[in-house]
């Protein structure tokens, strides 16, 4: 058994500055919302059979009230944003599961969805679709895996770490460190991303680092700069590896027997 787990968000985002304008009977723009459902049909076609969708119901979630920057709703064009109750409604009718966000984010949803189907013996691989950083975190070795289905390609723990330099337990410390401009938080100043996975692949997370950059048995520039800003801005930066580990608390189902497509498209 596949488990599909799949970023509505990101797809109702992707179709609908891919795709050309669409209005139905009523004048309400549906071009994304279509465009989301035709490759879901197609994932079908590719035989996916146990699939769920997860969406931002709303934009904001908890992590707005720990840092005033963190990502909001502000600036999405009306006509993609009313798109998100339709694209719901449209793939409820279509017999697929959908977890529309309020509190939590359509991020934590899939992580909390693939570590309860992970968890089950019967699932072989949980494939999360999406292309986002921080969803990087949830890859275990082969199992669970991470696709970008507009690239087709697939990350599994490996490729992770050829991406990032760092493992994907070591992902919240990270963007902790580099920033996460699409989330709304800039990291600390100085620590790029070479220098950054260069630390991480050694100590793992930001508790392990030597405060006294003499200990460092890592070879980055200015590594004296880094230890002092990292001193300096430690709350921050624990601050911000909080917004960006996902929360897997979130009880979505029971069962994986619950995400088989039993419905149809019209």
């Amino acid at each position: 058994m596949i488990i599909h787990v799949v970023d509505g968000t990101y797809e109702l985002f992707r179709h609908y500055y891919a795709i050309p304008s669409e209005r139905d009977a009523e004048g309400r723009e549906v071009a994304a919302v279509r465009g989301v459902l035709a490759s879901i049909r197609g994932l079908l076609r590719d035989g996916a059979t146990h699939i769920g969708v997860a969406t931002d119901h709303v934009i904001e979630s908890f992590r707005n009230a720990m840092w005033p920057g963190y990502k909001t709703g502000e600036g999405i064009d009306p006509d993609l944003f009313a798109q998100f109750p339709l694209l719901e409604e449209a793939l409820v009718e279509a017999g697929i599961t959908v977890w529309p966000m309020v509190e939590f984010e359509a991020d934590d949803a899939l992580a909390a969805a693939a570590m309860t189907a992970a968890a089950d013996p019967r699932v072989e691989r949980v494939i999360i679709c999406t292309p986002d950083k921080d969803l990087a975190q949830c890859v275990r070795g082969s199992r669970v895996v991470q696709l970008n289905r507009r690239t087709r390609t697939v990350f599994d723990e490996a490729g992770v770490i050829a991406k990032f330099g760092v493992p994907p337990q070591s992902i919240p410390d990270y963007l902790a460190l580099v920033g996460d401009a699409a989330d709304g938080f800039p990291g600390l100043p100085g620590w790029g991303s070479k220098s950054t996975a260069a630390v991480l692949a050694r100590y793992g997370h930001l508790e392990a680092i030597p405060a006294d950059p003499r200990d460092w048995s890592v070879n980055v520039a200015s590594p004296g700069k880094l230890a002092q800003t990292l001193q300096r801005d430690r709350d921050r930066a624990l601050l911000f590896r909080k917004l960006a580990t996902l929360r897997t608390d979130i009880a979505l189902f029971d069962d994986v027997d619950t995400l088989r497509w039993n419905g149809q498209f019209r």
